[in-house]
């Protein structure tokens, strides 16, 4: 099966539905996930429209947001929860990419420092928390998404993914989707500009490659993290994003059949 949608300038997009969850499916044509839209072109903004997308939680931080806005299809109508805390500082990504020489080695540990904590950032929190009150409750298609679409976005989905009874081999591979090397090759001179800008020197390729993609080690720090604060990944969906039952039930109605 083909969950990648040939998009050229919305990156990453794809459909992270239609598993197969206990005795039950979750549906198709329902939940989107992706890149920013911010270098969306006009043709592709039309066909995102026509999956009649009315809900969408942009999980960027809200410098982000500026400088790359999402770009919009005519007569935009859909519902947008993007977080509304300040900035705290700056963007941990940014400071980290300026530090100094980036390898392979010090960009993978970087990210699994960055799994540890990111379950319980308060911006995560609010974000996250928003949209599993919203997507019981909404009809239509739905996006989830950040800058590049793979981690933020990827901690969203897998536990969408938990919540509607996805085996946990099936929510890693939804995950590790991502790492697409015919589109990371496409990508790795403008991702390697950005860094020169950034730190006055070039990475290597394989240091690049590895700040695109994701691996299996950080979704499992995340998920442990939960465990740790809460128990179970359950526990976590109910203490900290307020996923009751009553919530859980609306959200299994909303993407199971």
């Amino acid at each position: 099966m083909t969950r990648k949608l040939p998009f050229a300038t919305i990156e990453n997009l794809r459909d992270f539905g239609d598993y197969a969850a206990g005795q039950r499916h979750m549906k198709k044509g329902v939940l989107f996930r992706s890149a920013h839209q911010a270098e969306a072109s006009e043709e592709e903004l039309e066909a995102l429209a026509a999956l009649g997308v009315s809900l969408i939680v942009d999980l960027r931080r809200p410098g982000e947001r500026e400088r790359n806005p999402s770009k919009r299809w005519k007569g935009f109508a859909a519902e947008v929860i993007a977080n509304d805390h300040p900035e705290d500082g700056d963007d941990p990504w940014q400071t980290f990419m300026a530090s100094g020489t980036i390898t392979s080695d010090n960009m993978r540990d970087y990210m699994l420092a960055y799994y540890d904590r990111a379950p319980h950032d308060a911006r995560h929190v609010d974000a996250y928390s928003r949209w599993f009150a919203r997507l019981g409750e909404t009809e239509g298609a739905t996006l989830v998404h950040c800058a590049a679409g793979k981690d933020r976005t990827g901690i969203l989905c897998a536990l969408t993914h938990n919540i509607a009874g996805v085996h946990p081999d099936d929510i890693m591979a939804d995950y590790l989707l991502t790492n697409d090397e015919e589109r990371f090759a496409k990508r790795l001179p403008f991702f390697a500009a950005h860094v020169e800008e950034l730190t006055g020197s070039r990475p290597a390729d394989e240091a690049i490659m590895t700040a695109m993609g994701v691996e299996a080690a950080y979704l499992e720090r995340a998920f442990a993290a939960m465990k740790r604060q809460h128990g179970s990944i359950d526990g976590y969906l109910n203490a900290a994003l307020g996923v009751d039952a009553a919530r859980r039930a609306a959200v299994e109605r909303r993407i199971l059949v």
